[in-house]
């Protein structure tokens, strides 16, 4: 099929330019291409397009809209023949052609049948897993059903994270009661890491075990244990999804950033994933600053990567709401409308809708950004910083005693989310307004011990200290803060942090800056 300077030969499954160069496409890519060619001139629905690219896996809409940007990106200047009929899916639409058709004696499998040569790295979905049968190690049948089901739902919730390609569950379920080499399955599935599990009962508690391994080296990735009381087991499951979710998105992401590192011609997602590894870093200007760097290099390679999108958004979220700079308003305005340019591409990314939220709460629209971080937890049960941003929301609505509540409800689906140095803060000041300023305390120590690279948190401590009356204390933590952001000024956050109604929320932060000068920190 000739379109424009492009040759689409289906029978060497080859994208070909006018000098004849091939013109490189990752595999899932191609296969999009080859169905909207062979279905030239008609529409093929979103639905049709799952099922024949992505057969059998668990993938987001993102997976498509990523795949679209490539075909796109690859037709160049034809890139307006690939059409999109918004809510019905894509065609197509060429005229003159002529189809090569395929030669069945080389065209290559498609469905991962052909297992001579193992996949090479370059053309392995970057962040791609497969969640084995989790065994059950005790026999009964309650204890089955709670091992098929954390497959099933660590399956569906995996699926979420941005980037992610995850093998489906019927596929994955052919393995059960098998004993797997993981580098055989990885190679079978064309997948980068296996997931197992077991369940173990015992007396009044059962155990947990799961690892994640890197099915082209056999290396262990991670590992983590639950003991739990056995009382209840199937209503325990959710929680423990969540958290083996977060952590698992956490612990992906490192892993991919270490592999991106050693890439000699790294693409956008190997940029992408260097750039989410020093977001969780914490916020100082800083890890933004590589973070960002990093984003946006990704975006020059690949324009339409909504994951990067988001993610230079949130380092504008971040940089705004860490008084980094005398007008956070640009930074807010410059995310706010990012993300609402990749909510009309990709309108159930649940992190675009929750950064929505966020800009919204720090710029007094809060119940709105209340009710966006809602609809994100609708997308993604999962998304725990959603129940962290309403905690936050409430606090700008001067509702502080719910705070600690939505903060909770972020800890239990995860414990040790690299974001809860930022809820603990979130509680630490809602507990200072109120006067509740032992308890403040706490919760800003924790803030800082969860994560020490957050100057805001150092701050916002020096400053609760003073108050208490430890000003030795208070000026060690100002300088530890001062050391990871140096431009910091007590004017800088008078004018840029929440504006309250309440007479006694009012005086509570007169009192805050008051201890932030006895604590050191610059006027401005």
């Amino acid at each position: 099929m000739v379109l424009g300077d492009r040759t689409i030969d289906l029978g060497r499954e080859l994208l070909i330019d006018g000098r004849g160069d091939i013109v490189p496409l990752r595999p899932r890519a191609w296969l999009l291409l080859r169905l909207l060619a062979t279905r030239a001139g008609h529409l093929v629905s979103k639905e049709e397009i799952m099922d024949e690219v992505w057969p059998g896996c668990e993938v987001t809409e993102d997976s498509l809209v990523h795949a679209i940007g490539d075909v796109r990106r690859a037709l160049g200047r034809d890139r307006l023949a690939l059409r999109t009929l918004p809510r019905r899916g894509y065609m197509l639409a060429i005229s003159g052609n002529s189809i090569a058709r395929p030669d069945l004696s080389i065209a290559a499998t498609l469905d991962g049948s052909d297992l001579g040569d193992p996949p090479t790295p370059s053309a392995m979905p970057r962040l791609s897993i497969v969640v084995l049968p989790f065994a059950n190690l005790g026999g009964d049948s309650e204890q089955e059903y709670f091992a098929d089901g954390v497959t099933d739902s660590l399956t569906t919730d995996l699926s979420r994270i941005g980037g992610a390609f995850v093998i489906g569950r019927n596929t994955a379920f052919t393995f059960k009661g098998q004993s797997v080499d993981v580098r055989e399955i990885g190679r079978q599935l064309n997948v980068r890491y296996v997931l197992e599990g077991s369940v173990q009962r015992g007396d009044n508690r059962f155990r947990l075990n799961v690892q994640l391994t890197d099915a082209q080296t056999r290396t262990h990735v991670w590992a983590e244990r639950f003991d739990k009381p056995a009382a209840d087991l199937l209503s325990m499951q959710d929680e423990i999804v969540s958290r083996l979710a977060n952590t698992l998105n956490a612990e992906l992401i490192k892993s991919e950033a270490r592999r991106a590192e050693r890439s000699l011609r790294p693409n956008a997602m190997d940029l992408y994933f260097q750039g989410r590894a020093f977001l969780n870093k914490g916020v100082t200007p800083a890890f933004l600053a590589r973070a960002k760097d990093f984003f946006v290099r990704a975006l020059a390679l690949d324009p339409d990567n909504i994951e990067a999108a988001v993610a230079a958004a949130q380092v504008d979220v971040s940089v705004g709401s860490s008084f980094m700079t005398d007008d956070g308003s640009v930074h807010f305005r410059t995310a706010e409308s990012a993300l609402n340019s990749v909510l009309l591409r990709a309108p159930n990314h649940p992190r675009a809708r929750m950064l929505l939220g966020a800009v919204q709460i720090r710029t007094g629209r809060a119940a709105n950004g209340i009710a966006d971080c809602h609809q994100a937890l609708a997308l993604d049960r999962n998304l725990a910083d959603a129940h962290g941003f309403i905690g936050l929301g409430k606090y700008a609505l001067e509702r502080g005693e719910d705070v600690e509540g939505h903060i909770q409800d972020a800890l239990r689906l995860s414990p040790r989310d690299t974001r809860s140095f930022l809820w603990f803060m979130f509680v630490g000041m809602a507990k200072l307004m109120s006067k509740t300023d032992l308890e403040a305390l706490d919760w800003l120590r924790r803030s800082i011990e969860a994560n020490p690279n957050h100057a805001l948190s150092h701050f916002h401590f020096a400053g609760a200290l003073a108050m208490m009356g430890d000003s030795k204390e208070a000026r060690s933590r100002a300088e530890i803060g001062l050391a990871l952001d140096r431009s910091f000024t007590i004017r800088r956050y008078r004018i840029n942090v929440f504006r309250f109604d309440n007479p006694e929320w009012v005086a509570s932060l007169e009192r805050l800056y008051e201890g932030m000068r006895t604590a050191g920190i610059p006027e401005g």
